[in-house]
């Protein structure tokens, strides 16, 4: 199954259920450039993730890291933390996406003991699997071996999918990792995501950069030294790349013209909404427009 839109809510927690028949997992197989956006953009979910690269180059970013995963190797992303994913130089990236609650990694019983203390470190929200160790290829092996017991449907496959879970995470906790708890980080997470928020909910409205810092209870300066940390961007800027994403899934709509479109996500001019749509998608909005349309 390919994902290929991501539905977000006002705190850029993903709202895609995770889940494959009755089991609070989801694994599937995306291709990065398929994606509305041209990319996997930026979101969060309480569930951890594995993602195993089976064509081309990835570049993750984990809340304010870039990381770029190589063909057959992988990436484990833990949860609540903010990432994104877009292919590198074109390469056609193609990998397996496993996203399991942490609730259901290992039994109830040994939880507290075995997952909730890797999920709640400051110092792994992501962790690089590199095929030549093997515990990360342990690992890499079980992802692929859950994707094929999910496309085949053998007898007793869910109870399979289990041994495999518990055996990614063995692996994992076994590698070694030693953990941090640091309330500052917590703090700066958090932060940034109230930011986020805010500007998910508000885009289609004027922002000012007083409205932003306000949202993560910042002086103007620091709410610019955040998003400069997490996205290598100003805060107005990202305000301006979001609508021009919010902008792509109503240009695919018949009944909506460029400037209709170009006021509903926020802009206060139709000549500023082409311009920036150029310089961001190398292409007019009505071009894209025609393009989505004639593919349909």
């Amino acid at each position: 199954m390919q994902m290929k839109s991501f539905m977000i809510d006002e705190n850029f927690k993903e709202l895609t259920k995770h889940q494959t028949v009755v089991m609070p997992i989801a694994c599937y197989q995306t291709t990065i450039n398929q994606n509305i956006n041209g990319h996997i953009p930026l979101h969060w979910h309480d569930e951890i993730q594995f993602v195993l690269i089976v064509k081309g180059e990835a570049i993750f970013q984990v809340n304010e890291d870039w990381i770029l995963v190589k063909e057959g190797d992988g990436l484990f992303i833990n949860s609540g933390c903010l990432h994104m994913a877009q292919d590198k130089e074109q390469s056609g990236c193609v990998y397996i996406c496993l996203n399991i609650s942490p609730y259901f990694v290992v039994s109830q019983e040994l939880y507290t003991t075995y997952v909730k203390p890797y999920i709640q470190a400051t110092n792994l929200p992501y962790l690089y699997i590199d095929a030549n160790e093997i515990w990360a290829k342990n690992i890499l092996d079980a992802i692929l071996k859950i994707y094929q017991l999910i496309e085949q449907k053998s007898q007793y496959y869910e109870i399979d999918i289990t041994i495999q879970l518990a055996l990614i995470w063995k692996n994992l906790i076994d590698n070694g990792f030693k953990l941090e708890y640091v309330q500052t980080e917590i703090l700066k997470s958090q932060r940034m995501k109230q930011m986020l928020s805010w500007i998910h909910e508000h885009y289609a409205e004027k922002i000012l950069l007083e409205d932003i810092a306000r949202a993560g209870q910042l002086s103007r300066s620091e709410c610019c030294r955040y998003f400069k940390r997490f996205l290598k961007c100003t805060p107005l800027n990202y305000v301006i790349d979001y609508r021009i994403q919010k902008s792509l899934s109503l240009l695919q709509q018949d009944d909506c013209n460029i400037t209709e479109v170009a006021y509903q996500v926020g802009f206060n001019s139709t000549s500023y909404f082409i311009k920036a749509f150029r310089d961001s998608m190398n292409m007019t909005p009505l071009a894209y427009k025609k393009n989505k349309i004639h593919n349909v």
